[in-house]
């Protein structure tokens, strides 16, 4: 047997170098930043006609000749995918046997979601032999969605899965035929829905039961706000996904009927949630009322004390898996450190941090094959916006503080993740820094369009100062613009930068705008940290993901970002 299938790619994209550039100053009567105003939210009429007035005061330029990518290849996942090592070792074993353990987050983060580490450390510390060798495990801390996308993509060999749910596994089985299950359930979990307590009162008078497809006549109905995660990452995500297209067709969840019903349900539901924080921040601020989560998750936020938990779908059990890579020394040291999980001290210790509720609840199975399971993903990210075309524009920072690898992580993230954006959307380019160029007009994003975006993000270059916000109102100015020819479509806008702007516009002049006009400005901080900062209260301002590419990962961001959104 061999030990591994090849050996990893290393791509790695960012290191940390210098600050963001300076906040701006207020303007006294002279100088680059513009008279602040304290103005509130306006209508989308009246913000239009506010960013026409603006954009007089802009220096904007057009690149008249875009550069065309004709000797762009066809990026493959494994190109994409940053270093598996941005995903931690949360326990590092040291015995002369070894295995790696990929293992789903909400056992391998810190306290509480500690249980598989604390487990692991306490195996280690055994002195279990295999052998007559000492046997060891390492963890690693990754979402299953993540596990299954780098082992599919041949730069990840552990030794050992654990993921949330078996729906991963039967995945992997499809491009893995030597994936082998070896235990059903390491920690009892369920996955399900989240009902605020008092909507959930009127609900159940209404509806009775709360279930999956009561959930989602509710929704249409306008009773309830629900919404759920990333199904390409999240398990959480995935399972309800597929619970939601089982309740649209009994006999088959991915029938045209079946479809069709999804498409009409996200015409009207919530934006699907990068991440599931983003869920707990649109809950705080009543954005919504009704979310997905698991119920180890539940338990551990004492903010959502005021929810009803309802199990969904499939268990969320943590089966195990094993690889015919794998020696014999690894395969016993596997069968082993299950045994040890299996353990009445083990189980005692997944209990206190909140595992093995709800034993009595039935897995709910649509019974999908893995094969099955990677469709269902297709067909929500083909309707996920409601059949509705996006319209966005990417904004790249190429102030001088970008120098370096900064820019360079921006530029080969961004082209690697655009192969995610869809081909019927619509994709415009703009870059700044003392002033703002539009690199490339909203157009369709064809196989033509994509070469010249992939041309002009490789032959950006940096100097000169951060004009943020004048950038932001031309590419609001952009997808007005185009709105108007293509009706009915979804704007979005996706801001790379480094920091605050210190020419132009400021924040606080350009928010009415962006609030009025409700776009969501999805941005992504290189060597930019700051929780409170300008380019966070840019995203909250229409519920948008900021992302903090100060680690390797940002490819992974970008792509997941992706997913979700275009």
């Amino acid at each position: 047997m061999k030990k591994h299938r090849n050996a990893m790619r290393s791509r790695r994209f960012l290191s940390v170098l210098l600050a963001a550039a300076t906040a701006a100053a207020l303007f006294g009567g002279c100088g680059s930043v513009r008279t602040e105003r304290n103005e509130g939210t306006l209508s989308y009429e009246d913000a239009q006609a506010e960013l026409t007035s603006m954009m007089k005061k802009i220096d904007v330029s057009q690149v008249e000749n875009p550069v065309l990518d004709i000797y762009s290849d066809d990026t493959s996942e494994a190109d994409i995918l940053a270093d598996i090592d941005t995903f931690p070792i949360t326990t590092a074993g040291d015995g002369e046997v070894n295995i790696e353990i990929a293992a789903a987050t909400e056992l391998s983060s810190e306290a509480p979601d500690d249980w598989i580490n604390v487990v692991a450390r306490n195996f280690n510390e055994a002195g279990i032999t295999v052998g007559g060798k000492r046997a060891t495990v390492s963890v690693r801390q990754i979402t299953s969605g993540e596990a299954v996308t780098y082992i599919n993509a041949d730069v990840y060999h552990p030794q050992m899965f654990i993921p949330s749910n078996d729906a991963w596994g039967k995945m992997l089985e499809i491009s893995i035929p030597g994936i082998e299950k070896i235990a059903d359930r390491l920690a009892g979990n369920t996955a399900g829905i989240l009902i605020q307590n008092d909507v959930y009162e009127t609900f159940v008078e209404k509806y009775k039961e709360p279930t999956v497809a009561n959930v989602l006549e509710a929704t249409l109905a306008g009773d309830l706000l629900f919404a759920y995660t990333n199904p390409y990452t999240s398990s959480t995500g995935l399972n309800i996904l597929t619970a939601m297209l089982k309740a649209f067709d009994e006999t088959n969840p991915l029938s045209g009927k079946a479809q069709d019903k999804l498409l009409e349900y996200q015409k009207s539901s919530p934006p699907v949630a990068y991440t599931t924080a983003v869920l707990r921040n649109q809950a705080s601020k009543g954005v919504i009322n009704a979310m997905v989560m698991e119920e180890q998750a539940y338990i551990n936020t004492p903010e959502l004390a005021d929810y009803v938990y309802v199990p969904a779908g499939i268990r969320h059990d943590h089966p195990a898996y094993i690889f015919d890579y794998c020696t014999m020394e690894e395969r016993e040291t596997a069968m082993k450190f299950v045994e040890y999980c299996q353990s009445e001290e083990s189980q005692k210790l997944a209990t206190d941090r909140g595992f093995n509720r709800h034993d009595e609840y039935v897995s709910q199975d649509p019974g999908m094959d893995g094969l099955e399971y990677i469709t269902a993903q297709k067909v929500w990210k083909k309707n996920k916006n409601g059949g509705k075309p996006i319209i966005a524009v990417f904004v790249a920072d190429v102030s001088g503080s970008m120098s370096g690898e900064p820019l360079n992580s921006l530029k080969s993230s961004l082209i690697g993740a655009s192969s995610y954006i869809g081909s019927d959307h619509y994709i415009g380019l703009v870059s700044y820094s003392s002033g703002v160029t539009v690199n490339l007009p909203v157009k369709q994003f064809d196989e033509k369009q994509k070469a010249y975006f992939s041309g002009e993000v490789k032959n950006l270059s940096e100097g000169g100062s951060t004009a943020t916000y004048d950038a932001v109102l031309v590419a609001l100015d952009m997808l007005a613009k185009k709105a108007e020819e293509v009706p009915d479509a979804k704007l979005m806008l996706f801001l790379l930068s480094d920091g605050e702007q210190n020419e132009g516009y400021s924040l606080k002049r350009v928010t009415p705008i962006v609030a009025g006009m409700q776009v969501p400005v999805y941005t992504i901080g290189y060597n930019y940290a700051d929780e409170n900062g300008e380019l966070n209260t840019l995203s909250g301002i229409n519920e948008a993901a900021a992302l903090s590419a100060n680690s390797d990962d940002i490819a992974n961001q970008l792509r997941n970002l992706f997913n979700v959104t275009v």
